[in-house]
């Protein structure tokens, strides 16, 4: 037989169809402003809610994880622009970049999983604030998140992660 452990869904949806999500946890990192260069090698600790603790289990035998968080600190939404502020790269829509300036403040990274201990994950390369709300944690498996032959523009190349 099959063993469930359930739990409450944090997030919701009323009749309007209006979404409140309440975070698992938080990061907790030395960086207090967004930085560029340098974030692949940030090593930042993801605190997620005690009660939340088990759904962890087994998420150390993965040597990547795809972290969804809310940008809480950005204060500004795009439709179009130059991606990092970079003229030499073309003027296009915020859904065409993965910048930070989006409608909804919704953002994902795959990073490397150092460790795990208890309800806390230290991982390497989250382009995360100090203090960022976590929405979800996802294992990275290569057989659904591998993309093969992904086309990109060419000015993708240009820009600094």
């Amino acid at each position: 037989m099959t063993k469930v452990e359930f739990c409450t869904f944090l997030g919701s949806q009323d009749k309007n169809g209006t979404i409140k999500i309440i975070p698992l946890g938080y990061a907790k990192n030395p960086v207090k402003k967004p930085t560029l260069p340098g974030w692949k090698n940030v090593v930042s600790e993801i605190v997620i809610d005690k009660k939340y603790a088990k759904g962890l289990n087994g998420i150390e035998d993965y040597s990547h994880v795809i972290v969804v968080y809310w940008m809480d600190k950005e204060k500004e939404c795009h439709l179009r622009h130059h991606p990092q502020g970079r003229e030499d790269v073309p003027f296009v829509g915020i859904f065409a970049c993965r910048c930070p300036q989006r409608p909804n403040r919704i953002a994902i990274s795959t990073v490397e999983l150092i460790s795990r201990e208890g309800n806390r994950l230290k991982v390497r390369g989250l382009d995360i604030i100090d203090g960022t709300p976590i929405i979800d944690i996802k294992p990275c498996t290569p057989q659904y998140d591998e993309v093969r032959n992904a086309k990109v523009p060419d000015w993708v190349s240009k820009l600094i992660f």
